[in-house]
């Protein structure tokens, strides 16, 4: 059965985003590539007599500003429902893979019009605004400006980790299981994945003692503890807790009460100084320590879809970079995801649930209550054994990775890209990286020769993360 035989694809003939990629998903029929689409859209504007802009400007903290303008057909030209699609996905993107609290727009009065509705507090894509909200602790604002009152863009260069020296704990929280190691002078002496349920549970002191129990545990096998670092699914800012699938489960006053300051009450409780970022940083930063490579985007298919980047400095942008919900996917008809309600977005495609979702298309049937890691152990199990229909699982997510490299580069400046996450382990792994690059070399030839998808081995896979965790905080002087 194929994961779409029952959908009929709501483009047309005349839709300038309609395109077939060359590869096509073994399970996914009517995947329609989102840099095919944007590459489409803006092969038809070239040979339009008349184009316009859409200025669009995204502030954070610090004052950080990241611009990107669109070129687009004028309203009024028949192809509106397709310039509001283009936008809407473009403008996903950049709120996720960016973030930031206020949205400067200068263009077409009619597709600004409907971009605020959008993010308005009733609009289509409250999710969204919402989020930010929390994440920044300021009201998501969508304004309509003159042209030269659109900001200009205004990065930051961020410094992160790479202090080896004393003993340190690295920790990095997944929604299935925490990892935890002791490091000493950069080299690991103990490691253990600690399962849990995060997810499910909404009293914040089960989630506090799990994971003081667990860097207890390793402090237990060295002679001091100087630092912890640690890497978190979610949104965390200045140590801060601000958004989190681990922790949907408590409450509100729970969550600003005993969630958002976390890690700042561990760090007092030790008396250590303790750093903590979003672990799809982390996973940029483990494959530039073990590579010594930078301009890494790094990607991990966990739970979730995790993914970080490291500028060609070096440094972390202080982007958001939550790119499970950025889309992959522009077929209108694709699978929405359960908590923003988005459609193709990445946590559908790189993860637990892409396999989850991908198995049952597959014709596998899976218990109720078997969670999403033993799903994915029993599908690997079958892939290992040579079962087609597991085997096309990951032909499916290698498919994907493949068409959304080169997507990935529309919005980061990259030569290097790690691939990580249980959902790369074993054969199904390598089928997974082989079709990625078989696609990149017959579709995208020139991004082919540019980038190179690196693999951990099967250790740093498992505590990559948390050793890189290890290295984020400095030691105190004195």
């Amino acid at each position: 059965m194929l994961l779409a035989r029952n959908r009929h694809i709501m483009n047309t003939d005349s839709s300038l985003l309609d395109v077939t990629p060359r590869i096509t998903p073994p399970l996914d029929p009517h995947f329609l590539p989102a840099v095919l689409a944007n590459r489409k859209y803006r092969s038809a504007l070239k040979v339009c007599a008349k184009k316009v802009c859409m200025a669009i400007a995204l502030e954070r903290e610090n004052c950080c500003v990241y611009r990107h303008d669109l070129d687009i057909f004028p309203a009024g030209t028949g192809h509106d429902s397709d310039t509001l699609r283009y936008i809407k996905r473009h403008l996903a993107f950049v709120i996720w893979s960016r973030g930031g609290w206020k949205l400067s727009l200068n263009g077409p009065e009619t597709f600004c019009a409907e971009i605020v509705k959008l993010y308005s507090p009733g609009g289509a894509r409250r999710f969204d605004s919402e989020m930010m909200t929390k994440a920044y602790d300021k009201p998501f604002t969508v304004e309509v400006v003159e042209s030269d009152r659109v900001p200009e863009a205004k990065e930051a260069d961020l410094s992160i980790g790479g202090h080896t020296d004393g003993c340190r704990i690295g920790f990095d929280l997944g929604a299935s299981d925490y990892k935890v190691a002791a490091v000493v002078d950069g080299s690991p002496v103990f490691s253990e994945e600690v399962p849990w349920q995060p997810g499910t549970r909404c009293d914040p002191a089960y989630h506090y003692s799990q994971v003081m129990n667990g860097l207890k545990l390793a402090a237990s096998h060295m002679p001091r503890l100087d630092a912890i670092g640690g890497s978190s699914a979610g949104i965390i800012v200045n140590n801060q807790v601000k958004v989190s699938s681990l922790f949907r489960a408590v409450p509100g006053d729970a969550f600003g009460n005993f969630i958002k300051p976390m890690f700042l009450n561990i760090g007092n409780e030790f008396g250590v100084p303790l750093v903590v970022i979003n672990d799809g940083d982390v996973t940029a930063l483990a494959g530039s320590m073990s590579l010594k490579r930078n301009a890494m985007l790094g990607v991990a298919m966990g739970s979730s879809e995790a993914a970080g980047y490291l500028n060609a400095k070096g440094c972390i942008l202080g982007c958001l970079n939550e790119l499970a919900f950025a889309p992959v996917d522009f077929n209108d008809n694709a699978t929405a995801d359960s908590w923003s309600g988005e459609i193709g977005v990445g946590a559908l495609y790189f993860s637990q649930q892409a396999v989850n979702r991908l198995a049952m298309a597959a014709g596998f049937i899976f218990p109720a209550e078997l969670s999403l890691p033993e799903r994915l152990s029993q599908v690997q199990e079958k892939s290992d054994k040579g079962d087609r229909r597991a085997q096309e699982i990951f032909v499916t997510i290698g498919t994907y990775l493949g068409y959304t490299v080169p997507h990935y580069m529309e919005y980061y400046d990259f030569s290097n890209m790690l691939v990580l996450g249980r959902v790369t382990s074993g054969s199904g792994g390598e089928l997974l990286l082989t079709k990625a690059h078989e696609v990149l070399k017959q579709e995208f030839p020139d991004v082919a020769e540019r980038v190179t998808l690196h693999v951990p081995d099967e250790k740093s896979r498992r505590i990559g993360q948390a050793v890189a965790a290890a290295s984020l905080p400095e030691l105190r002087q004195g």
